[in-house]
């Protein structure tokens, strides 16, 4: 089927509505749960979604130490600590500059497929790109500036794509085609449920009593910007190929900024603005290969950015 099809349209619609709207529900969470908790419930609420799915789809949980191993790694950095890193940041950084950031982890994948020497198909038109994409994050944040938005806050986002990319080379490596996908990533929710339960005792204080916005924003953040995304993305990928996928993670930083700006009235100025669309005109860049034939690796239990293309 090919991308301009009206089915697959619509199915890259609702996927980038629900993905790009993770941001605002984690706001919205942050307004009554301190960001630890949102991401146990997050994960457990996501998890439990794909356990049901992956019954009904016939897969089983994998067995073995080995297996059980690796998921604790990629759950660790696909989930517990991006998660976590996400509504940290967004304690004092808007959904949509969040967004945004969840958009460099291909620029984050590129520097160290580089630095480990797996980058094997550097150009001149990808390299640029990783420039114009770190060039594009230093004009959102302009830490040159009194009134630029450098703070704990960025690095958490920052961090939070530095952990993606570090979990998508893992993941490539070590956990493509291993089982079936869904019963796959319900596991690794399962394990990130229990490595940020870990961290509850250092959470920090919530912005404001429990309410029921806090409530009901982290139950749709769970169900369905974390669980029932991961099957849409998976048969989106099943049925229309790699490339649909991918595209729809050009869509999220435009759902995310919008939907900042509408629900929560989030004012992104002019520099903030041509930042955001500097940095994924570098991410398109450094995704520019010459072969037809890459594929993704987009494990969407991880919430990714734009899909990463396999080495």
């Amino acid at each position: 089927m090919s991308i301009g099809a009206p089915g697959t349209l619509v199915r890259m619609g609702v996927l980038a509505l629900l993905w790009g709207s993770g941001f605002l529900w984690i706001k919205l969470a942050l307004t009554g749960l301190p960001p630890v908790q949102v991401t146990v419930v997050r994960c457990a609420l996501g998890a439990a979604v794909l356990l049901v799915l992956s019954r009904w789809a016939g897969q089983r949980l994998p067995r073995g130490r080995r297996i059980w191993g690796r998921l604790l790694v990629a759950a660790f950095f696909c989930n517990a600590l991006p998660f976590a890193l996400f509504s940290i940041g967004e304690l004092t950084v808007d959904s949509g500059v969040a967004g945004v950031m969840n958009a460099t982890t291909p620029l984050w994948s590129l520097l160290i497929g580089i630095g480990i020497g797996t980058e094997r198909r550097l150009t001149v038109v990808r390299v640029g790109g990783l420039v114009l994409g770190f060039a594009g994050i230093l004009l959102i944040f302009a830490p040159w500036q009194k009134s630029g938005l450098l703070g704990w806050g960025t690095l958490a986002l920052l961090g939070a794509g530095i952990s993606y990319a570090v979990a998508f080379a893992y993941m490539g490596r070590k956990l493509v085609g291993e089982g079936g996908p869904i019963a796959i990533s319900a596991a690794q929710l399962l394990t990130a449920t229990g490595l940020s339960a870990l961290a509850l005792p250092f959470d920090a204080a919530p912005a404001g009593p429990l309410n029921v916005t806090a409530v009901l924003a982290v139950v749709v953040l769970g169900i369905f910007g974390t669980g029932v995304t991961f099957y849409l993305n998976y048969r989106l990928i099943a049925d229309e190929g790699a490339t649909s996928a991918a595209t729809v993670g050009y869509l999220l930083p435009v759902v995310s900024v919008a939907l900042g700006a509408i629900v929560l009235g989030e004012d992104l100025g002019p520099r903030v603005l041509a930042g955001m669309a500097v940095v994924l005109l570098g991410v398109a860049l450094t995704r520019y290969v010459r072969s037809s034939a890459s594929k993704s690796i987009s494990n969407p239990s991880c919430q990714p950015s734009p899909s990463v293309s396999r080495s």
